[in-house]
């Protein structure tokens, strides 16, 4: 016996991809304000910025956070629903400790000015990228490399020390992540299986979703803060 096709009108098809997109926000956006959250704690108590400080801690954190993102990113549909919003919240957390010098760098004029800036970036590139009928596919391999020779730009800017490298890395990235938040919308959208809508694989599809668009979010702010910030 053959098995039963489901065939699906464009108006459901619709409607339950934007109950996924809502999802993914939901998650993405929860990501966000803990990590705000957490970097603004660490920040402002100073018994907990000695403690993060240290080298002895402060490079273990880093590692644990490189590998729970790792972990997660490959290795969600494999774990529980549970497992996996477990990760992205700790991760999340992870990323606030880490992330939280730049309120000491930076004021906080300029913080939540950047913020907002790359709020609404965001917002346009996502919404265009769950609008547009156009194909962006062809922008991966593109935008990948793109990554890759910024990271490597960078890593050998440490030794360098050079300012025109500095801000040919930091408006690279604003392109790239710009770009990725279109990109990795579009693919969001497309990978939401119908008819999984309330699963356990549905729950793992939206964490998995808001962990890229999060860490697009995330990036873009950094490259942003690099360009519009203000330093104390």
């Amino acid at each position: 016996m053959e098995p039963t096709t489901v065939h699906y009108s464009e108006s459901t098809i619709a409607a339950e991809q934007q109950r996924f997109m809502v999802r993914v926000y939901n998650w993405m956006t929860l990501g966000l304000a803990l990590t705000g959250g957490v970097a603004f704690l660490v920040a402002t108590t100073p018994a907990l910025l000695q403690v993060v400080a240290s080298p002895w801690v402060s490079f273990p954190l880093i590692l644990l956070q490189l590998g729970l993102v790792v972990w997660l990113a490959t290795r969600v549909m494999q774990m529980s629903a549970v497992q996996a919003t477990g990760v992205f919240l700790l991760y999340s957390a992870l990323t606030g400790v880490t992330l939280s010098f730049v309120f000491l760098v930076y004021t906080t004029a300029s913080l939540t000015s950047t913020f907002f800036v790359t709020a609404g970036t965001f917002g346009a590139m996502s919404f265009y990228g769950y609008t547009t009928k156009r194909d962006l596919t062809s922008w991966g391999s593109f935008l990948f490399m793109g990554l890759v020779g910024i990271i490597i730009a960078s890593i050998v800017n440490m030794f360098l020390q050079s300012s025109m490298v500095y801000w040919l890395v930091t408006y690279a990235g604003v392109l790239i992540f710009v770009g990725l938040t279109a990109y990795d919308t579009q693919k969001i959208k497309e990978m939401n299986i119908l008819g999984n809508e309330g699963t356990e694989e549905d729950t793992k599809e939206a964490v998995r979703g808001a962990l890229s668009l999060y860490l697009d979010f995330i990036n873009l702010f950094l490259m942003l803060l690099r360009v519009m910030g203000q330093r104390r």
